[in-house]
Order: structure tokens, then C-alpha cells, then sequence
């Protein structure tokens, strides 16, 4: 590994595994189940923690270490576990440290996925949860029980793009010794570290923007040692591992996360200003827009707004529905973080396991659209959303 540098675009790039004896200059694939040992000592000595190595791809692997030694430089975290997917990384990242009995404490608007786990896999074992909401601060501390273990949220959320304060929630956290866990997908740690605020855990799905091309399916747990450790035995033990030859997709794709980054959020703002001006549409979310309810704190928290936008076109789900069909360039999928700009409707896919209700909550109305701003050109991306309304406006507006 290089020395660690005080710029996040030399970490990125430079933190690499030892060359080996053939002298590559890029990271080699370790596409290898096993890991040989010198002798039966050095086999002893590493299945009981006397040393560091290389046992098993299921335990670590030097592609996924090299990943994960990358994410703890940008996040500024001790440690880390590189695993199969971003649902694995939520999961692990509670249920590591979680028992019958226990309680969580979560901001409601969370990932669809992240949600089920709260609400449909964790009772099951007995473990309950509070939601909070995102505007009602002053409720969140008369909601934490004595057995609550755990504060759990997403900033800015999935889909409508709300901001949390970091530093506050993590004053509350440590206050009323609570694991602080937070999700940094949308934001990547180019855009903020929470670390910074007092989290002790960061997760991400590296599926998003850190791959950010689509090709790959991932996750990362990154925080301090002892947390890491517990997330670590609870992995070795049930197997989400990710593969080697994601691990080097992933920690390829961090060489040009921060310039990735920079376009998305440029992109993202031009859109959002473009939308919110337009006749056609009901409202425009977007943390780095003056409108934004949270606007101040996403400056103070963020380097920049992100490559996200959410919005709503007026007519609601019927003509949301008829904007999406009209799309030519832009993909209709459910993904995110992508070089290519992808359009959502959450409430029928990403959130359609949550109740209107629930929906609702957490400002995800039945039209909304969400906007994963990719690395087109500004002006393609935004000659398909007008052509789009255009087509998406209803017969009797047009005669009228």
C-alpha cells in the first residue's frame, strides 16, 4: 500500500496492493477460492489471529482488501468489510450488533429494502423499532427506550432527498450511547464523511455510485475496529462475500469517483434549476437548491448537492406515468449512480413494499419521479425530460 495522502483523489488512486513479483502496475484480479500456507505454523497462527493473511476469498481477499482499504482512507474510518451487495452492508450493519430484545431507533424515510428489514426480518427475532421523522427533531430523543442499541438513517434520504443533521444525531447517539449507523450511498464520501459527526458505522451500496457504470453489485461496513470486528465474525460465519473480481471493478471505479462526482452534482443542479422553473411541473427537490427546506444544512454538510433530483409533474401518477413512457434517451430502470441518467417511479418499484401511509410519511407521492443524473451532456438530458412533458401533457390541456 502507498502512503496514506491528504487528498482524496491521490488515495483514491494510489492506495493499491503489494506488486508482485511480475511487477504490474495495475492490481492484479486474485481470482483464488485458498490461500497456501508456509507451513503448518503459519497455517496456526492465522486461523487464530496471531497473524495477518489471506485464508479464504469467503474471509478476505487482496482485491477486496485493497477496496477496503481505499473506502477507510476517503471515509476516514479504522476499518472496513467489503460485501456482496448494498443490502448486505445494511443488514450486517445492524444486525451485527443487535439481539433478541433490542430496539432501533431509524429515521422513516429509509431505502425500500432497508425498511423491510426493520419492519418485516428483525421482529421475527424479537428486535423492535421507533421511526422518526426527519422534520420532528425535538421527538427523536422521548422516542429512545432502554433498550435501544442503535440510531440508523440515510442523508439525504431515498427518494425525497431529505437532510438529517449529522452532528446533531451523532451528539444524540453518543449522549444516550447509541451505535450511530449511518447510509452514505447518495452522498459517497467525496460529497461527505460522517465519520466527521460522530458515526461510528458508514455503509454503502458500492452497486451505486462508487461502481458508478451499472456493472456490479456491492457493498461496504466501514467504522471503527471493534465494530468492524463484530460485523466481521457475523460475515465470516454467513457468507456475503464479495467476489474478487468485484473488488477490483470496485476499487478501479474510486479513481475517478471524485470527478465523477463533480459532474453528476453539476449536472444534478442544472436540472433541478431547469425543473423548478418549468410551468409543467408541481415541485423540484434537490439538497443544493435554495427551496430546499434543509438547503443551509446541505451546505454546511456537503461538498456539493449530489447527483440526485426528485420531482413531480403536474397531474400526478396518471400523467408521472405517461412522462416515463415518453422517455427516449434517459433509462426508465431501477438502479442509480450510473454514468447513464436513469428515471425512477418509487412508489411502484423501489418503495411499492410500503403502504400509502407510509409513503406519504416520508414525501414519496404517487407521481413522484426520481432523477439519477448521469454524465450526458446537460443539454441531452434536458431535451428528453421537455420532450417528455411535451408528450406526457393530457389530450384535453392540448384542445383546451
Amino acid at each position: 500500500m502507498q502512503d496514506n495522502s491528504e487528498h482524496f483523489e491521490t488515495n483514491a488512486i494510489r492506495t493499491q496492493v503489494t506488486r508482485s513479483g511480475e511487477r504490474e502496475h495495475s492490481a492484479p484480479i486474485y481470482a483464488t477460492s485458498s490461500f497456501v500456507f508456509n507451513d503448518a505454523e503459519h497455517a496456526r497462527a492465522l486461523f487464530a489471529n496471531e497473524q495477518e493473511g489471506n485464508i479464504y476469498s469467503r474471509y478476505s481477499n487482496p482485491n477486496n482488501d485493497e477496496f477496503v482499504q481505499k473506502m477507510c482512507l476517503l471515509e476516514g474510518t479504522e476499518d472496513g468489510i467489503a460485501l456482496a451487495s448494498g443490502m448486505a452492508a445494511m443488514f450486517l450493519s445492524m444486525a451485527s450488533f443487535l439481539k433478541a430484545g433490542d430496539h432501533v431507533l431509524a429515521c422513516r424515510s429509509l431505502f425500500g429494502s432497508t425498511h423491510q428489514i426493520i419492519t418485516q426480518i428483525f421482529p421475527r427475532w424479537g428486535i423492535s423499532h421507533t421511526y422518526v421523522d426527519i422534520d420532528k427533531p425535538d421527538s427523536w430523543e422521548t422516542a429512545i427506550q432502554d433498550n435501544t442499541k442503535i440510531l440508523f438513517i440515510e442523508t439525504p434520504s431515498n427518494p425525497a432527498l431529505d437532510i438529517i443533521d449529522l452532528e446533531w444525531a451523532g451528539k444524540l447517539a453518543k449522549k444516550h450511547e447509541l451505535l450511530y449507523v449511518v447510509d452514505n450511498c447518495f452522498a459517497t464520501p467525496y460529497l461527505q464523511t460522517p465519520v466527521q459527526f460522530g458515526a461510528d458505522v458508514v455503509t454503502h451500496s458500492a452497486t451505486k455510485f462508487i461502481d458508478g457504470q451499472g456493472r456490479t453489485i456491492g457493498g461496504i461496513v466501514l467504522g471503527t475496529k471493534a465494530a468492524i470486528e463484530e460485523v466481521r465474525f457475523m460475515a465470516r460465519h454467513t457468507g456475503p462475500a464479495l467476489s474478487p473480481f468485484n473488488g477490483w471493478i470496485l476499487s478501479k471505479s474510486l479513481e475517478t469517483l471524485s470527478i465523477r462526482m463533480e459532474k453528476h452534482c453539476d449536472n444534478a443542479l442544472k436540472l433541478a434549476q431547469y425543473l423548478e422553473k418549468h410551468a409543467e411541473v408541481s415541485f423540484v427537490k434537490y439538497p443544493f437548491l435554495p427551496s430546499h427546506p434543509q438547503y443551509e444544512l446541505a451546505k454546511k454538510q456537503m461538498r456539493l448537492g449530489g447527483g440526485l433530483v426528485s420531482f413531480e409533474v403536474k397531474g400526478g401518477v396518471n400523467r408521472g406515468r405517461d412522462f416515463l413512457n415518453a422517455l427516449q434517451m434517459i433509462s426508465f430502470t431501477a438502479n442509480l449512480g450510473d454514468t447513464r441518467t436513469i428515471a425512477t417511479h418509487p412508489a411502484s418499484t423501489t418503495h411499492s413494499k410500503l403502504s400509502d401511509e407510509e409513503r406519504m410519511a416520508v414525501g414519496i407521492s404517487p407521481g413522484l419521479i426520481r432523477i439519477s443524473t448521469g454524465l450526458e451532456h446537460i443539454d441531452d438530458i434536458i431535451a428528453d425530460i421537455e420532450q417528455a412533458i411535451r408528450a406526457s401533457v393530457p389530450a384535453t390541456q392540448v384542445q383546451g
